[in-house]
């Protein structure tokens, strides 16, 4: 694709000016700021914090199975929300709630998910952090189309998107799509979203997001917290017009991207926990195991423990997002980026009876700052978890056995838009072809702040500015925090599958307007 075609595509879909908008002036004001994003403020007034008590999602029920594995079937379908209390909501959901429902398998056991499009619009599903073939893995231009839908409707949607012809027509199917998943891969904290190339942001901000988790025998034998006290919290911030349904700055509802202003990021004026905003829970003083995901669309976190106890380890680690580390590692604080998850534990036991703790988020402001509350109950009760010095025995990937390094910048051009490697995204162009089951080092270099997404396989993080890996780079990664002007390395072997996957921003608005690559695994 002519790179001058996609300017004239980036100008129709970031909106008059918005090219400019972006340009030297803003990048060196992001630069200074360090955090991506603006505020987009909600219409109507906010509730009070720490009045809704925390939902759990429903664990998703399998419809049928055999000694391999297990059927699961999920219905895409435009549901009303009370999420802001007396205010219903018009949501796109995973089974009509959101977040949806939570798919629970067992590692080597497949888990096969039939999707059905009752929305108005097209959907692709991506299973983030999923060991998945390449014709499960959620394309973004693989179309669900909804159910009665024309073979055109795709196209229709897509009107304005780069390199429509190349893919759509062939992979595109209407109604229902099967996603088989293997499980070859071991306990972890998943998620499910929308992944619809051009659409991603405003898919996920209306509710297009559920959790999958996977267990497996190494984890079932350590004493961790499990049971109720091992609760998946889903963090999202939101904005609501005056008559309670999502606000969101899209260009407009056929075409993709967003206005000038927010072309780096919306950011909501609500933070959500699995739904609600700042909800509150009631905790034994006990352990508890909380399995945090940023599923923001932009937004970073740093969330601490208020009152916090002494002794550096308000947040016990044990896993990230391909699951358990090698050894725990303790913090007072914990940043992630949009798609990052974070599993730690929580001595709840080391507060008085009546104690009212705040999980704060440091890098908020007003009502942002603040994210849910825990309540310490007086009941005496018995616990029994703890945390072992030695959770997992990981391999270590061998730097000096790696068969090549490749590099992949994120920048913002003055012509082009978001990019990797200095091209928009065009689907069907790789930028590279690793081999199957070779050991690679991918270096990631940014002017921005990006948040960066592999398919396929996990990776682990070599260093960050030729230094060793930061504090929150332990363990197996599949999304990774690159700030302003970082040079990050990774080691990857890609497994199992060969074909087509994605790296890309995560980000969504940079994600949407065309922050994306395809590589081929051979």
């Amino acid at each position: 694709m002519n790179r001058r075609r996609f300017l004239g595509i980036g100008a129709s879909v970031l909106g008059a000016g918005a090219l400019a908008a972006v340009a030297a002036p803003s990048a060196a004001r992001l630069l200074a700021e360090g955090r991506p994003g603006r505020l987009l403020s909600s219409g109507l007034e906010l509730p009070p914090a720490f009045q809704v008590p925390l939902p759990v999602p429903p664990v998703l029920k399998p419809v049928g199975g055999d000694d391999t594995g297990d059927r699961y079937e999920i219905v895409q379908q435009v549901a009303k929300l009370e999420i802001l209390p007396g205010v219903r909501t018009e949501a796109w959901t995973y089974g009509g709630s959101f977040p949806g429902p939570t798919v629970v398998t067992r590692s080597g056991r497949a888990a096969v998910v039939k999707h059905r499009n009752e929305l108005p619009v097209p959907s692709v599903v991506h299973l983030h952090g999923g060991h998945t073939p390449a014709d499960s893995d959620g394309y973004p231009v693989d179309l669900l189309l909804p159910v009665g839908s024309s073979g055109s409707a795709g196209a229709d949607a897509m009107a304005g998107m780069p390199g429509m012809e190349h893919h759509a027509a062939g992979k595109s199917v209407t109604g229902e799509r099967v996603h088989t998943y293997p499980g070859h891969q071991r306990a972890a904290t998943l998620w499910y979203h929308d992944h619809r190339m051009g659409f991603t942001g405003p898919g996920v901000w209306r509710g297009l997001a559920g959790f999958h988790l996977v267990h497996d025998d190494e984890e079932a034998a350590l004493p961790l917290p499990h049971g109720d006290r091992d609760l998946p919290l889903m963090l999202a911030d939101r904005s609501f017009a005056e008559d309670g349904s999502f606000r969101y700055p899209a260009v407009g509802a056929d075409r993709p991207g967003v206005t000038a202003d927010y072309a780096n990021g919306v950011l909501g004026d609500v933070i959500l926990v699995n739904g609600a905003p700042w909800p509150r829970l009631d905790v034994d003083r006990a352990r508890y195991r909380l399995r945090f995901l940023n599923a923001s669309n932009a937004r970073l976190y740093r969330l601490e423990l208020d009152p916090q106890p002494s002794g550096g380890d308000a947040l016990v680690q044990i896993g990230s997002d391909g699951g358990l580390l090698a050894a725990p590692v303790a913090h007072d604080a914990l940043e992630i980026a949009p798609a990052e998850r974070f599993d730690v534990v929580v001595d709840f036991s080391r507060y008085p009876p009546g104690t009212a703790v705040r999980l704060l988020n440091r890098f908020g402001s007003g009502r942002t700052a603040e994210v849910m509350r825990f309540d310490v109950s007086s009941r005496q009760v018995s616990d029994d978890a703890t945390v072992p010095e030695r959770l997992s025995t990981i391999e270590e990937l061998d730097a000096s056995a790696a068969a090549t390094t490749r590099d992949f910048t994120f920048r913002r051009s003055r012509g082009d838009g978001w990019t990797i490697n200095g091209d928009p995204y065009e689907p069907g162009r790789s930028v590279a072809a690793p081999a199957l089951g070779a050991t690679e080092i991918w270096r990631f270099s940014t002017d921005l702040h990006h948040p960066v997404h592999v398919h396929l396989n996990h990776f682990q993080v070599l260093s960050r500015n030729g230094k060793e890996p930061g504090p929150y780079d332990a363990g197996w990664k599949d999304t990774v925090d690159l700030r302003p002007a970082e040079v990050m390395e990774v080691l990857v072997r890609f497994t199992d599958y060969a074909g087509t996957y994605m790296l890309h921003c995560h980000n969504l608005e940079h994600e949407d307007m065309a922050m994306m690559a395809d590589f081929t695994v051979q």
